[in-house]
């Protein structure tokens, strides 16, 4: 076995020679950022053996070996006709390893959307007990006890640098999966000294197929349709709660993540524009340096398809493949202290160029994608055990400024090589902030969600013993504090800041550029910007419980819908065959005689049941919608509890019934003007009874071609994203989401507008070259509408996106309550 001495030059003996290859294109996401959610994939079959987790004791030494259950054969998995592992071999191929080795553990970290178990496997030198419990104090002093830490040389010399390396996060980018099993077969097996001495100072742990129901399938996207890779600071996939729980645990230096495919590789650091919270002079020294000690790796291969990888901070204009949402794995790992890289390998063998090139030549291209892979995590490896105390005093010293509270540092031009003020992107962390409680606060389980949603992602949040004052405003105890004088603050704050209007900055984003937690998950969050922040009162290991039924015995209770979990207690009660009514603001009656199942979900979702302030309300049923809807909003109607059938042309077109559906919502997948006449006559049938929702421009052209309301919709520039500033109704103003907006002008008879767009606050939104589709363009104009159809269907028409990849969550109550209205009995009030 070769050793980790090895140098890059002599990676190139493995390499098959190859012919020259014509330029691949990228395969990821448009640089517009046009993509969504995908479908879901068939569910595979059970293992044969399930032999139960295994999972070994945390407070063992190394190796931890655990038996890993066996899948059945599997000859469609996808990756076979690619010559790689077949996602039924990997866990055979690991026990052999763990039995030969004393150096491999392997972990089952969690499981898949379809039950496939996700593999950590950690490579180091055998481990007493005591010496992994040293490791361990060692690894929390330098995020909780930093400036002690950098005075500790037993420390600075001893601690084992960790490195992760996550693959296969996209399921149609294989090859990760496979350069990582060459790294740990070498590692696990080497016989000499070098790679013994690395693994004595070192921890691999290696993520050996993030999405392996993709992998299966031949999916970018994971079982229920969404992108792994823009779940980070969501995590609302189990894969990615799984990744999110490795990254926070171990605490890497270094991380690596492998994907495909762009020609000749790429290779991170970003183009600007880079997340504003970090601090990048900690970051950017090593990411350069290493991004170009991997370049020398990959070329040292002698591929003439890899011959000239491409770092975009050198090589792209900005925006083109940029450094600023958390959304994606690097991004967000670099916010537990790691210089992280996103690698893209360079030869497709997905999609198309997956059915129509001959076997030998997807072969031969995963053969050199493979290599590079290798090349890859070889150099980082050779580049950390060679800067190894350099990377540790960076996260120290990340983590020390973070409890501090000192402000960024000024990161000169020149200070790598191209470094600009382009580049240049700051912010001024706030002091605080506070979480409130009680009559602040406008949805208590929204609070709730959005504290355990902190916690689960390593950010310290307090809760206040008694009451407070702060920024000016006094706050009851119970209250929630995110004082910003903490490790991760730079964490902290990229998930409740506002976000920054980057339209001006940068001409082109890859991805979304706008989010907040604080904003759209539907809880009031204050901002304390500076003052003291003297808070009695513990560390929170989960939100306190919020549910209640304030009603006198006896009494019909009311339920305000303020969140989506308010939603989903509502359907809950429908689904038992209680008689709810709903009144005209939207309040929900429930019976005295429920009282009981009222207790039992108030419990299950922390909502609210207070006594009922005026009598009337129409019936309520628990709708039946058909969803013509991305993968995101399925999820989160089903979330709230909405009983959802999907449908798409292809579905109305096979003969579904539309009889006993309540609502037809429709942003995705459905084309009226392709139906057949039967499904045409069907669905123009549920038009004179039933509701209708749309969103997007799938809702916009299916509401055009149908006749449902009588407005013009007007497309926004198409790579338009971020948060913004909206007025209701009744005037007040609030804030949304929008990717690809739209908005709605020449409204026709009875038809009224339930929200208006005001600003841009975060994001990117620009207009055409034309002058079109710009925020200004859409100020004042109709963001969401609602009507009574000509036809008869009732329908509120979304140019936002209220379900936007399970994110703002603050604004599925707007669905929700458009789903309830659309539904109801005719006569009643929009």
């Amino acid at each position: 076995m070769r050793s980790l001495l090895i140098t890059v030059l002599l990676l190139a003996t493995m390499a098959t020679p190859a012919s020259a290859e014509p330029v691949v294109g990228r395969a990821d996401q448009p640089a517009n950022g046009t993509e969504r959610n995908h479908v879901a994939a068939p569910a595979p079959p059970r293992p044969a053996v399930a032999s139960g987790l295994n999972r070994p004791d945390a407070k063992l030494g190394y190796p931890r070996r655990t038996l890993l259950r066996a899948y059945p054969e599997d000859q469609g998995d996808r990756s076979i006709k690619l010559g790689l592992a077949p996602y039924h071999s990997l866990a055979p191929r690991l026990n052999d390893l763990q039995r030969r080795s004393d150096r491999v553990s392997v972990e089952v970290v969690g499981q898949s959307t379809q039950g496939r178990d996700l593999y950590l496997v950690t490579l180091t030198a055998p481990e007493s007990a005591a010496q992994t419990r040293k490791q361990d104090a060692w690894r929390e002093k330098i995020e909780n006890d930093p400036v002690a830490a950098a005075r500790d040389q037993l420390l600075r010399n001893t601690y084992k640098a960790p490195v992760w390396i996550n693959a296969n996060i996209h399921g149609d980018e294989w090859e990760g999966t496979d350069g990582a099993l060459r790294v740990i077969e070498a590692l696990a097996l080497g016989t000499d000294r070098h790679t013994a001495e690395f693994l004595h100072r070192n921890r691999v742990y290696v993520n050996l197929t993030a999405n392996p129901d993709g992998r299966v399938a031949g999916t970018r996207a994971n079982a229920s349709g969404f992108d792994l890779n823009r779940d980070f600071v969501t995590s609302s996939q189990p894969e990615s709660r799984a990744m999110r729980d490795v990254v926070k645990r171990i605490q890497p230096l270094l991380v690596l993540d492998e994907h495909g495919y762009v020609a000749n590789t790429l290779i991170e650091p970003t183009t600007p524009p880079h997340g504003q919270n970090y601090d990048f002079d900690l970051y950017i020294k090593h990411g350069y340096a290493g991004g170009l000690h991997m370049e020398d790796a990959v070329q040292a291969l002698g591929h003439s398809e890899a011959a000239t990888p491409e770092i975009p901070f050198r090589d792209y204009e900005p925006g083109v493949w940029d450094g600023w949402a958390p959304i994606y794995t690097a991004q967000y790992s670099m916010y537990h202290g790691a210089v992280s890289y996103t690698v893209e390998i360079p030869l497709r063998v997905n999609r198309n160029d997956y059915v129509t090139q001959p076997v030998t030549e997807l072969r031969r291209r995963s053969a050199i994608n493979t290599d590079v892979v290798e090349a890859t995590i070889r150099s980082a490896l050779t580049y950390v055990r060679d800067n190894r105390l350099s990377m540790v005093d960076n996260q120290i010293e990340m983590f020390r400024r973070g409890l501090a509270g000192e402000s960024q540092r000024f990161v000169p031009d020149g200070f790598v090589p191209g470094f600009g003020p382009e580049d240049r992107y700051t912010t001024e962390f706030p002091r605080a902030y506070v979480v409130p409680v009680g009559d602040g606060q406008r949805s208590g389980p929204a609070a709730a969600r959005l504290v355990d949603h902190l916690v689960a992602h390593d950010v310290r949040v307090k809760r206040a013993e008694r009451a407070f004052s702060a920024g000016g405003r006094e706050y009851p105890a119970g209250s929630y504090v995110v004082d910003m004088h903490q490790p991760k603050r730079a964490l902290a704050n990229v998930m409740l800041e506002a976000g920054r209007d980057i339209s001006a900055k940068v001409p082109v984003m890859y991805d979304i550029s706008g989010w907040s937690h604080r904003l759209l998950w539907g809880a009031s969050v204050d901002v304390v910007r500076d003052g003291s922040v003297d808070v009695r009162g513990r560390d929170v290991a989960a939100a306190s419980p919020t549910g209640s039924v304030t009603a006198p015995e006896g009494s019909d209770l009311a339920l305000v819908p303020a969140d989506g979990q308010d939603a989903a207690a509502v359907n809950d009660l429908l689904s038992r065959g209680l008689e709810l009514r709903r009144q005209a603001d939207g309040t929900i009656v429930v019976p005295a005689s429920a009282r009981s199942a009222a207790e039992e979900v108030s419990n299950r979702y922390g909502v609210r049941f207070t006594a009922v302030g005026t009598v009337g309300g129409v019936p309520l049923r628990r709708p039946v919608v058909a969803g013509a809807v991305a993968a995101d909003e399925l999820k989160a109607l089903r979330d709230m509890g909405f009983e959802v059938r999907p449908v798409s042309t292809d579905v109305l077109n096979g003969g579904f019934d539309l009889a006993a559906v309540d609502v037809l919502f429709v942003s995705s997948g459905l084309r009226y003007d392709q139906l057949t006449v039967a499904a045409r006559s069907g669905v123009d049938a549920f038009l004179a009874r039933g509701g209708v929702v749309t969103r997007g421009a799938t809702g916009a052209r299916f509401n055009a071609d149908a006749g449902v309301l009588p407005v013009r919709a007007v497309a926004g520039r198409e790579d338009a994203n971020g948060v913004v500033t909206v007025v209701d109704d009744a005037g007040e103003v609030g804030h949304s989401f929008v990717y690809a907006p739209y908005w709605f002008t020449d409204l026709g008879p009875g038809v009224s507008v339930r929200q208006r767009y005001q600003d841009v606050v975060a994001g990117h939104w620009l207009a055409r070259a034309d002058g079109s589709g710009g925020p200004e363009a859409a100020a004042g104009q109709a963001a969401v509408v609602a009507g009574t159809s000509p036809r008869g269907a009732r329908a509120v028409l979304f140019g936002t996106e209220p379900l936007f990849r399970d994110h703002p969550k603050g604004l599925y109550r707007q669905v929700a309550d458009a789903v309830y209205r659309t539904a109801a009995h005719p006569g009643t009030a929009l």
